[in-house]
C-alpha cells in the first residue's frame, strides 16, 4: 500500500492505493469556485489554499482506506511540473511524513501519474506497446510506452495546451470556468460544421509529417470570428444574445478533436501500438472519446471520468511499478534531502 499526495496545481489530494491497482480511497479537494473569479489558476490563491486542505485531506485518506502510516510501504508525491508554489506543499509534506515513519519516500513526474490512472482498474493494461496521449490543461503530449518506465516521447505541443485552449476559448466565449466542460455543454446544441477552423497537422523541416501539436492559433481564429460578428469585441466583453455561442464552441471543439484523434491513430497504426491510452483532464470530453474509440483500429483505454483530472491515487499507481524495481527509487528521505521540481 502507498499513500499518495498530488499538489500540482489547483486540487490538493491524497490517495491511499494497493498493489497499484486497488483504491483504498482517494480525497480531492478542489479549488475551481476559488478560481473561478479570476478565469484561470491565480497560483498564490492555489498555494495558500494547499497549506490549508493538506492536512486534513491527507487524514481523510488515511482514515478512509482503514490504515496508518504504519501499514504503507512508501509515500509518494508529484515531484512536477506545475506551478512551484504549490508543489512545494504537497512535497514538504510528503517528505515529513516519510522522514517521520521512515518509508520511502518517491518522486513522481506528473505526466508519468496520468499514464497510470489507466492502471487503476479491475482489468489494468498488460499488453506493450501502448501509445498514449496525455491531454490536459497544461500539458499535451503523445508518447509510445515500451514498458513500465520505458516512454518515447513522440510529440507535443508547441504552444498551449489544449486543455488551455478551452479554457481561453470558453472565457472568450462568455462561458463559465473551467472551460472545457463549459464548451461541451454548449456544444450540445451548436453545429460542428459552423465556423471551417484550420486543422493544424504541422510538417517537419523537411515536409514530412509530425506528431506535434499547435493550438495556439486555432485559439487566435476564434477570436477573429468573434470580431466578424462584434467588431470592436475585446476579452472579458459581454457578448450579445443573438451570437452563436453554441455553434462556435462546437466548430472549435471539433477542429481540437480531429487533431488530437488524427495523431494518436497515425501514431498508433505507424508504431504497431497493441492498445491506445488517453489521460488528463481533456480526456472527459464527450466528444474526443468518442472519436477516438470509433476511429482507432485497435483498443482504446480512458480513464473513469473521477481519475480523469488530478488526484494522488494515479501517483501512488505510479510509485508501485518504481517500487518494483529498486533502482528507479527517485527519493530516499533517510539518505537525502534533495528533491528537485
Amino acid at each position: 500500500m502507498i499513500l499518495g499526495i498530488e499538489t500540482s496545481c489547483d486540487e490538493t489530494a491524497a490517495a491511499v492505493v494497493e498493489e497499484g491497482t486497488a483504491i483504498l480511497s482517494n480525497v480531492v479537494a478542489s479549488q475551481v469556485d476559488l478560481h473561478a473569479q479570476y478565469g484561470g489558476i491565480f497560483p498564490e490563491v492555489a498555494s495558500r489554499a494547499h497549506i490549508e486542505r493538506i492536512y486534513p485531506v491527507v487524514d481523510r485518506a488515511l482514515k478512509g482506506a482503514g490504515v496508518t502510516l504504519a501499514d504503507l510501504e512508501g509515500v509518494a508525491v508529484t515531484q512536477g511540473p506545475g506551478l512551484p508554489g504549490s508543489l512545494v506543499v504537497g512535497i514538504n509534506m510528503a517528505k515529513g511524513l516519510a522522514l517521520g515513519s521512515g518509508l520511502p519516500l518517491y518522486a513522481i513526474n506528473h505526466l508519468e501519474g496520468h499514464l497510470y490512472s489507466l492502471w487503476l482498474s479491475d482489468n489494468p493494461p498488460g499488453e506493450f506497446p501502448i501509445v498514449a496521449l496525455v491531454v490536459s490543461g497544461g500539458h499535451t503530449e503523445l508518447l509510445l510506452l515500451h514498458g513500465h518506465g520505458e516512454y518515447q516521447r513522440l510529440g507535443g505541443t508547441l504552444d498551449d495546451a489544449a486543455g488551455e485552449a478551452f479554457d481561453k476559448v470558453g472565457r472568450l466565449l462568455g462561458l463559465p470556468y473551467p472551460g472545457g466542460p463549459s464548451i461541451q455543454r454548449a456544444s450540445e446544441d451548436g453545429d460542428p460544421n459552423a465556423v471551417d477552423f484550420p486543422r493544424v497537422w504541422l510538417r517537419g523541416d523537411h515536409g514530412e509529417r509530425t506528431y506535434n501539436f499547435s493550438f495556439s492559433g486555432l485559439k487566435t481564429q476564434v477570436l477573429r470570428e468573434i470580431r466578424r460578428d462584434v467588431p470592436d469585441y475585446k476579452p472579458d466583453d459581454p457578448l450579445p444574445a443573438s451570437f452563436p455561442v453554441a455553434d462556435m464552441a462546437a466548430s472549435f471543439q471539433a477542429a481540437v478533436v480531429e487533431v488530437l484523434v488524427g495523431k494518436t491513430v497515425r501514431a498508433a497504426h505507424e508504431t504497431g501500438a497493441k492498445e491506445i491510452h488517453v489521460s488528463g483532464g481533456v480526456s472527459a470530453n464527450a466528444a474526443l472519446r468518442e472519436a477516438i474509440t470509433s476511429e482507432a483500429p485497435i483498443p482504446v483505454r480512458v480513464p473513469p471520468l473521477a481519475l480523469t483530472g488530478d488526484n494522488a491515487a494515479m501517483i501512488a499507481a505510479a510509485a508501485y511499478w518504481h517500487r518494483r524495481d529498486p533502482s528507479s527509487l527517485s527519493f530516499d528521505v533517510r539518505t537525502t534531502w534533495r528533491l528537485g521540481l
